[in-house]
């Protein structure tokens, strides 16, 4: 087991409560690796091979770039997507609810609305917390200051019902989510003690006053580490591996490959993965095409460069595969069922809800065994409907080759997935090689 690669990713995951402080660890390992911020709104100046820079857009997604030898417009480049976000709750404004108790104090719970697919029973009975960002007030009101927040220790709770009240629980509840995934926050003695109750805690956690906060972007996350597990270590559990572990996999890939490539390296880590990329941060935005044009021209190239650009580019859309699961093999298709430890895991379907094709799927599977890496294939059972990713969503702004894949999990969307330490490695080795094409 390569120590450093896994005790990166679980520091990674650790450090990473919710999309914007994914991309703060992202930036962190960027600029202790060279890796120089730049500012979209700048003019992007000369790109010379070797430089290293990297862009944010709503300090939730991230665009990193190292310069290759040859022109953009010559050899396009090599890029790596990932997602930076994943199904949790956000906190809706004026969140408390107030409920009287016999005593006379006051339950105060927070309203909340389901941001992705969560599997909503995995997130019951845990410590969880508070992390996100707040807007500050300025004197421009154009700007408000953006400041990122994290309560560390356990805030709240999302109670189940005791079994005596719900004899059917095990058979299968349907869950409201307005009304049974409420987390308790606070026994107060008075309702005017739970006004602001949250804001007073974030508002106090940013050295700040509640009227100094105009508006938030939080959300719910489960304080408990992540950690390996097994009789040899073997497996991975934490929660956001969809898909903090493929962003860690490119960070950790980027870093490390050549320092003056042939290509051009691209990593693009979005955001809103998880509720269909059609945000400026997300997959489905302009962004990315526009900052590679910039790239292009700043390279001496035109309209006609950058198209060339695109047609000699490749790109991996990284995000998680689903493993067989030994509990529910009817659930998956008989001849291309992913396990864990078998590799990187390239997807396939016929209503195009991934971007590989024979193509491109055949460039991936060189490059794992260029790389020594095993790696597996995925399609749907016929009868189970599958999710989306990346790929298509970019390559239509982007219409480049590219192969969707991603390392096999289990309990996708759960609060807390399982992956296997033998498929991060792998992934990374993969990746690595793919960089110094």
């Amino acid at each position: 087991m390569n120590d450093s690669y896994i005790n990166g990713l679980l520091d990674f995951i650790n450090c990473s409560p919710v999309n914007f402080w994914a991309v703060k660890s992202a930036v962190e390992l960027l600029e202790a690796n060279g890796f120089e911020r730049f500012d979209a709104a700048l003019p992007i100046g000369k790109c010379n091979a070797g430089d290293k820079f990297y862009v944010t857009k709503n300090d939730s997604s991230v665009y990193a770039f190292k310069i290759g030898k040859k022109a953009v417009a010559e050899n396009g480049f090599h890029i790596i997507c990932a997602h930076s976000d994943s199904p949790t709750f956000r906190i809706k404004p004026n969140p408390e609810i107030v409920s009287g108790v016999a005593d006379g104090g006051c339950i105060v719970r927070l309203n909340t609305e389901v941001y992705g697919g969560a599997i909503l029973n995995t997130w019951f009975d845990r410590p969880l917390s508070v992390a996100g960002r707040v807007m500050l007030r300025t004197d421009n009101p154009m700007e408000p200051k953006s400041v990122l927040v994290r309560i560390e220790r356990p805030l709240m709770q999302i109670s189940n019902l005791a079994i005596h009240f719900n004899r059917q629980v095990n058979d299968g509840v349907k869950l409201s989510k307005q009304k049974d995934t409420l987390p308790i926050l606070a026994l107060v003695n008075d309702r005017l003690e739970a006004d602001n109750a949250l804001l007073k805690v974030v508002a106090k956690e940013v050295g700040g006053e509640v009227g100094d906060v105009i508006d938030f972007d939080l959300y719910l996350y489960d304080t408990t580490p992540a950690c390996t597990f097994g009789l040899s270590n073997e497996f991975i559990s934490a929660g956001r591996i969809d898909d903090l572990s493929m962003v860690h996999a490119g960070l950790t890939a980027l870093i490390n490959s050549d320092e003056l490539p042939e290509t051009t390296q691209v990593l693009a880590v979005f955001d809103n993965e998880e509720t269909g990329s059609q945000t400026k941060q997300g997959a489905g935005s302009p962004f990315l095409s526009h900052l590679i044009r910039r790239i292009v021209m700043a390279q001496g190239g035109d309209w006609d460069s950058y198209c060339r650009a695109i047609e000699k580019a490749f790109m991996i859309s990284a995000d998680n595969a689903h493993a067989w699961h030994p509990n529910y093999s009817e659930k998956y298709d008989p001849t291309n069922h992913p396990v864990l430890g078998g590799g990187p895991v390239i997807k396939f379907n016929a209503a195009q809800k991934y971007a590989s094709d024979a193509q491109s799927a055949a460039v991936f599977a060189q490059i794992c065994e260029r790389a020594g890496v095993p790696y597996q294939r995925f399609v749907n059972h016929s009868d189970v409907a599958g999710g989306s990713t990346l790929g298509n969503i970019l390559a239509s702004s982007l219409p480049m080759r590219g192969v969707d894949m991603g390392n096999p999990v289990l309990a996708m969307h759960s609060v807390r997935e399982t992956a296997s330490v033998k498929d991060h490695e792998y992934c990374i080795k993969a990746f690595i090689q793919f960089y110094n094409l």
